[in-house]
């Protein structure tokens, strides 16, 4: 028979722990010819790196198995942990010593089958199990929004509970964190920061989606002494389309539901000095009820900008404070002029209908306005503003990891009207 021995490479994944148990197979038989024998213990005949009894791996350990002495060789490893998954691994061409070349899983269990044959050619085999220890700093991702139904421009968001920086660490994480929808959709993770990930299709997602989010990290090596913890999935359904476009120089807001307009309402929008962000923003929340201070904004108390007004059936669009909502003090400019400090303002009516038509994740875009393009991330969702080739560019898997970061000193609630 040929003597190279089958050098076997399993595709690799996470594995970690270590205890071992033995299985044993009996005696070959005792005419010489091994293809008419059954398998005989291999214990006597091979030597495993694993820890003392009642003792875990050190999942950051390669694991090794060795022939002893020149009696026989390994032809066979196989070694698989307790969800399926294969540590890949190479043996040497004299059949000497396999070892391990993929990651193991911390926290895990394995077994392993060694396959052996002695200098007559009769086969050998030998089973052990081994745990490996848990890891000592397990990386968390939580999944957002909540569970629920959203409008179509609602971004998944995954945040980290520790830094992730290296581009071969972020590919580990991205690659296990799975979106899977129904109907399916062309999407990718977004590096918002070293916590944060954000996912958008390349379009807003269809009405009807069905989308659930996982991340099988668990156990994972990502970096130096850091495994992935578990993570909680997240279900979430997507409504009608709805958007609703703010001309700041025509002072109307045209809004649609699922491509046919059903309402057209005069606005007005953040006057010179004040004006309201162009661009593509997503409803974050609503509140009947915000009081709204000059001060939150920076505008000093008692100057000829100050106000300091209840305002109802407020529809957050930016952690900074922008809103559509009611303003009844300046009625006379709906649909004439912009007069508003940034958000976007309507009758008491108007803003009650509003309120009560969109949810989270619908869109909100202004068009025509003197102020800044909406920031892509740390305001809120701009996700949608960032052409998807440079969206892409975010990925860890898709493009360069390089991305935008959030603005740190962004306040949050700071309402101004």
């Amino acid at each position: 028979m040929n003597d190279t021995p089958r050098i076997r490479t399993v595709v690799s994944c996470t594995v970690l722990a270590v205890t071992l148990t033995a299985g044993a197979t009996a005696c070959a038989g005792s005419d010489g010819h091994p293809l008419s024998a059954k398998p005989y213990d291999a214990a006597e005949q091979i030597s495993f790196n694993a820890p003392a009894q009642g003792k875990k791996a050190d999942p950051d350990k390669a694991l090794e198995i060795t022939a002893k002495g020149d009696e026989g060789r390994i032809t066979d490893v196989t070694a698989v942990d307790a969800t399926g998954h294969h540590l890949a691994g190479e043996l040497t061409a004299d059949g000497q010593r396999w070892r391990s070349t993929g990651s193991l899983t911390a926290g895990g269990r394995y077994t392993v089958k060694v396959a052996t044959e002695n200098e007559g050619g009769a086969p050998g085999t030998r089973t052990f199990t081994f745990e490996t220890a848990p890891a000592e700093r397990a990386l968390v991702v939580k999944f957002g929004p909540e569970a629920g139904t959203y409008g179509v421009g609602q971004p998944i968001t995954a945040d980290l509970s520790l830094p992730v920086k290296g581009k071969a660490a972020r590919a580990v994480v991205e690659r296990a964190l799975k979106v899977r929808s129904t109907p399916s959709v062309e999407g990718a993770w977004h590096w918002v920061d070293d916590e944060k990930l954000h996912f958008r299709p390349k379009e807003y997602w269809p009405t009807g989606t069905k989308i659930t989010v996982t991340g099988n990290l668990a156990g994972v090596k990502v970096g130096d002494k850091l495994y992935g913890g578990e993570s909680k999935p997240l279900n979430l359904t997507i409504g009608d389309r709805v958007e609703a476009i703010a001309d700041a120089g025509s002072h109307h807001m045209t809004v649609r539901r699922n491509g046919e307009v059903i309402n057209t309402i005069p606005v007005t929008t953040g006057k010179p000095g004040f004006s309201t962000r162009n661009g593509i923003k997503v409803v974050l929340g609503k509140e009947y009820f915000v009081r709204m201070r000059s001060t939150t904004v920076g505008i000093a108390a008692g100057s000829s900008e100050s106000y300091d007004l209840p305002v109802y059936y407020a529809t957050r669009v930016t952690w900074s404070g922008e809103y559509v909502h009611a303003a009844p003090w300046s009625a006379g400019s709906h649909g004439v002029a912009n007069v508003s400090h940034g958000c976007v303002g309507m009758s008491t009516g108007n803003a009650a209908w509003f309120y009560k038509t969109v949810r989270p994740g619908d869109i909100v875009q202004t068009i025509n306005s003197y102020g800044d393009t909406m920031d892509t991330f740390g305001n809120g969702f701009g996700d949608w503003n960032l052409s998807w080739d440079k969206w892409r560019q975010g990925s860890a898997l898709l493009g360069d990891a390089k991305s935008p970061t959030a603005p740190a000193d962004i306040a949050r609630l700071r309402p101004s009207i």
